[in-house]
């Protein structure tokens, strides 16, 4: 593995992160908990509720839902094809968890590994496949910032707009990385 390719993953265009995030449809997270406390479950609520197809993917849990969402024993498991795997678990396990993804009959467009998770030999065999990886990043944390909703928390998202929220049937204002009207970015 060339330190090229370790340097790629060390910083990624906020471009990249908003292609993927717009391109993908459905997710698999993968070490979801059923614990409200935990990150993967506060993760796995937020991005269903933006409208992503959410999979969850424990097999302690297998068989029961989480928020409304399946719970599955393993990727095999899934009852369809997902855009992208969400990898929660340590940088170890990222390596098997990846390999598992990569032996599917379909292969997702995207493999990403949750804030702490960085496995570049992982990463190395995914993008071998033509599959994008993102490591050390968290897609909540990255819509947020991308769509503005985390500046309303008072952090700098390096992001300027005048977007409006959008208000939910829940009466909720959310902001969204979907482009509005022609030429929107």
């Amino acid at each position: 593995m060339s330190d090229m390719h370790l340097a790629h993953h060390d910083s990624y265009p906020d471009d990249l992160i908003r292609t993927i995030m717009r391109a993908t449809k459905s997710i698999a997270l993968v070490g979801a908990s059923s614990n409200p406390a935990r990150p993967s479950w506060i993760v796995l609520k937020y991005l269903k509720e933006r409208g992503y197809t959410m999979f969850a993917v424990n097999p302690g849990l297998a068989g029961g839902e989480i928020v409304g969402v399946p719970v599955y024993a393993s990727l095999a498991d899934l009852p369809e094809p997902v855009d992208m795997v969400e990898i929660f678990r340590n940088s170890e396990a990222a390596g098997p968890i990846t390999d598992e993804a990569l032996a599917l009959p379909w292969t997702p467009k995207t493999i990403w590994m949750q804030l702490s998770v960085r496995n570049d030999a992982a990463a190395a065999r995914a993008e071998d496949k033509g599959v994008r990886v993102i490591m050390n990043r968290c897609p909540k944390i990255e819509y947020g910032r991308l769509s503005g909703e985390i500046g309303w928390q008072g952090i700098n998202s390096r992001i300027l707009s005048s977007k409006k929220p959008v208000l939910s049937t829940k009466g909720v204002q959310k902001f969204t990385i979907a482009p509005r009207g022609p030429g929107a970015k």
